[in-house]
């Protein structure tokens, strides 16, 4: 399944450059996919490893923690999610 990097996690002041907010097709598998881990290659080849944490509201967002960081320019593209059985 691939998911949608919408933008950081982020309030009124600050944002939080290692949570992202990830667009999936539904709340179901939203919350299906807590746990799982996220992938992202770059056009460089460098890959971002993340983590699901939870759901972000009703409408399929889930908020994910990446380790490194990911830029910027990440925000809009796609990610590869592995389920928990798929590894």
């Amino acid at each position: 399944m691939e998911v949608v990097l919408v933008s950081y996690r982020r309030g009124s002041n600050d944002q939080n450059p290692h949570q992202v907010l990830v667009r999936f097709p539904s709340y179901v598998e939203a919350c299906r996919a807590i746990g799982a881990r996220l992938i992202f290659e770059d056009e460089h080849g460098n890959v971002y490893v993340g983590k699901v944490l939870r759901p972000h509201g009703k409408k399929g967002v889930a908020i994910a923690v990446f380790h490194p960081n990911l830029p910027g320019q990440a925000m809009g593209k796609t990610a590869k999610v592995e389920l928990k059985g798929e590894r």
